[in-house]
């Protein structure tokens, strides 16, 4: 436990795009409505103050998903706001999963008309380039293929966001300087910017950075994924075992796979390994 706490990256060091540090930043019902103003490029009146990590799922047989900070403003916009530093290949159809799940948790039952459905805002933060296009940011809505200028009213919007863009122009100074605030979050990225925005939520964070509490914080939850990774190693060791030792009995992957109550892919994938 000592050597892996030796590898946690300080508090101090910690960036925009560092789950803790963000969720932790957009609990600040002013400050996450700075920054979804600065991405959207509008006022926004948030009605609800941010939920983090909230957990969405249809059905206890189905996969759940935890949305970093999700929020609703004051005309019934909901918004999921996330930041991904580490690279993931299936990260549109992840915000495909996410759009299904999020407006499946919007009606009540019993609901008649869609039409009730709120607008939804899906919105990643990315240290990379998803899509290869030099963009800071991407917005997706559903369009026509025979006319694109025809725009599928639905009200799902996703917004993908490059720190590393290079459409200055075309993004906008103030959601340029924000990206590259994000991938660094130090002082030098604050006063160079021209932005009263960023200027006010680099303050709140140098605030969260030089807490006490906060430091405490950042402890406990770098301990409690260290136990969550380690307990979850175990298992793997422990299942592993068990798949080789039936497997030098003679069992087949069928039998092995229903005796370990995992699928026939995994089973090869272990005694593959």
């Amino acid at each position: 436990m000592t050597d892996k706490k030796s590898k946690m990256v300080p508090l101090s060091e910690l960036t925009l795009l560092d789950r803790f540090l963000f969720d932790e930043v957009m609990e600040n019902e002013q400050i996450h409505q700075l920054i979804l103003e600065i991405i959207l490029g509008k006022d926004i009146a948030l009605l609800t103050r941010a939920e983090t990590e909230k957990e969405l799922r249809t059905s206890p047989l189905l996969r759940s998903i935890r949305m970093d900070v999700f929020s609703m403003d004051e005309e019934g916009f909901i918004y999921n706001t996330e930041a991904q530093k580490q690279p993931r290949p299936d990260l549109p159809k992840r915000s495909r999963y996410y759009q299904g799940l999020l407006d499946s948790s919007l009606l009540e039952p019993g609901s008649v008309h869609f039409n009730l459905l709120n607008d939804s805002f899906i919105i990643i933060i990315t240290p990379y380039d998803v899509f290869g296009l030099g963009k800071y940011r991407y917005t997706f809505r559903a369009r026509c293929d025979e006319n694109t200028s025809c725009i599928l009213p639905d009200g799902a919007t996703r917004i993908f966001l490059n720190t590393k863009g290079t459409n200055r122009e075309e993004a906008g100074e103030e959601l340029a300087q924000f990206l590259e605030y994000a991938e660094k979050t130090d002082d030098i990225s604050a006063l160079n910017s021209n932005s009263e925005k960023i200027l006010r939520i680099h303050e709140h964070i140098r605030m969260l950075k030089s807490s006490e509490e906060m430091g405490v914080k950042y402890m406990q939850a770098w301990e409690e994924k260290l136990q969550v990774l380690e307990e979850g190693l175990e298992k793997g060791i422990q299942l592993t075992k068990k798949v080789l030792k039936l497997s030098a009995e003679g069992r087949s992957e069928s039998e092995i796979s229903e005796l370990c109550d995992i699928s026939p892919e995994q089973v090869r994938r272990i005694l593959d390994a």
